[in-house]
């Protein structure tokens, strides 16, 4: 039996898919190389914009075709689309078998025993169950040897205004630190250099236990064998002083946030309740570059939300320029229904969007370019995770792709390395040195 999953979205999705697979080896199932000789395809969704929701509807137009063939091949719909729209989403596609949420991911045994039954085996969830910590049993299935995602804590109590998160994941969970340190140890054995942390709100890890992020980050450098932490997402109304000194004093720690600004006009931060201004969301940057040394960002950036003025995004433009990212996600503003920002007045025209976005992606492409020139002739420490095309593939500690030259027994050593060529998205690089 073979078993095939298609993943849209976040981090937390590919965790969450990782952690699915193990399920499905612990059933016996193999992966499939493709669709065609799955016996099970599962297709994770995400639902944050309007396009991932489409490419939902098309892939199982495709994978009907599978049913033609293996009459018995089970189709599921789990993630964040499935927890949105629950029954609707079936009767939109009446070929789904099985459909479950990030609630209940532990229940994928028992969904398949009545999908294989001839039932339609659909179990979406209002509330987390008592036992969803029964997944963190199962063990992941990772592509990536030396760098493994962690998932810490799930949902967010924030309340964006554009955002389905709290809808379709829940109210902020921590999960017990006891709990993430077993995982970090028993992945450290299995050859992990690499640990990234993982949460809608990260950074709001503890709060609902009595304990802060920092904690956490000063308990997982404790582990014997982690050569690197990172982590995803956080929200900067919660990166504190705390966790910026805990950066700074944990040389494990690496030198790279992602914080979400979304929006430089504070008009615009208001009307998403984002609960900050671009002045405080500027004092965080500097906060942390006086606690971590050399620390880079990378953010989201939303484009076009309602009532968006050209004075508006000329703030987002200037944030750019004041902080200089070394990676930004941008996206054009996807009103998602069940949302405040769904029925706000002032829609912004899609051909403004379109002129906006391709604004912002200039200046950013021109930040990159001058930014990637600053590494040329530069040392970097280059984990190396890949071996592409006769290229070893690592990151920096930045969170920069590196390539080199080199045998592919270095895979999993950390090695210094020049910089020889620097473009907006990869450092070409020759070995200095290998550290361990």
């Amino acid at each position: 039996m073979k078993f095939y999953i298609k993943t849209f979205g976040c981090q937390m999705n590919f965790n969450d898919s990782e952690r699915i697979k193990g399920i499905l080896k612990s059933l016996g199932y193999e992966q499939a190389r493709s669709y065609e000789e799955a016996d099970i395809i599962l297709l994770n969704t995400c639902t944050i914009r309007e396009k991932p929701d489409q490419k939902v509807y098309s892939h199982l137009g495709e994978y009907k075709k599978v049913k033609e063939k293996n009459p018995k091949a089970i189709i599921g719909v789990c993630g964040c689309l499935a927890q949105r729209m629950g029954a609707e989403l079936v009767n939109k596609a009446p070929v789904i078998d099985l459909m479950f949420s990030s609630f209940n991911i532990h229940q994928l045994p028992q969904l398949i025993q009545q999908a294989q039954a001839g039932y339609k085996a659909i179990a979406i969830l209002e509330e987390p169950p008592e036992d969803e910590d029964k997944l963190w049993e199962y063990p992941t299935v990772r592509d990536n040897q030396y760098c493994a995602y962690v998932t810490v804590m799930k949902g967010c109590d924030k309340n964006c205004t554009y955002c389905v998160v709290p809808k379709t994941r829940g109210r902020q969970r921590s999960r017990s630190l006891q709990s993430i340190l077993s995982e970090v140890k028993a992945l450290v054995e299995d050859g992990v250099k690499e640990i990234h942390l993982l949460g809608q709100n990260v950074t709001a890890w503890g709060q609902d236990i009595g304990m802060h992020f920092a904690d956490l980050l000063y308990e997982v450098a404790q582990v014997e064998g982690v050569q690197r932490i990172r982590f995803t997402t956080g929200h900067p109304k919660d990166m504190d002083e705390r966790i910026a000194k805990a950066m700074g004093e944990i040389p494990t720690v690496c030198p790279h946030v992602h914080l979400p600004f979304q929006a430089g006009s504070n008009r615009i931060l208001a009307l998403m309740d984002r609960g900050y201004t671009k002045e405080e969301y500027l004092e965080k940057i500097q906060m942390l570059r006086e606690y971590k040394k050399g620390i880079t960002f990378s953010t989201d950036v939303i484009v076009g939300f309602p009532t968006e003025t050209e004075e508006d995004f000329e703030h987002t433009l200037d944030l750019l320029e004041k902080v200089r990212f070394e990676q930004v996600f941008s996206f054009k503003f996807s009103p998602r229904p069940g949302t405040p920002a769904y029925s706000m007045e002032g829609q912004v025209p899609d051909d403004v969007k379109t002129q906006r976005m391709a604004r912002l992606l200039n200046l950013q492409k021109k930040i990159l370019s001058e930014i990637a020139k600053e590494y040329e002739g530069t040392i970097q420490e280059v984990l190396l995770e890949s071996y592409e095309n006769g290229k070893l593939v690592g990151r920096t500690l930045t969170n920069r792709w590196a390539t080199l030259q080199g045998p592919e027994e270095l895979l999993g050593k950390t090695v210094l390395v020049r910089v020889e060529k620097a473009n907006p998205y990869n450092l070409e690089c020759s070995l200095v040195s290998v550290l361990s």
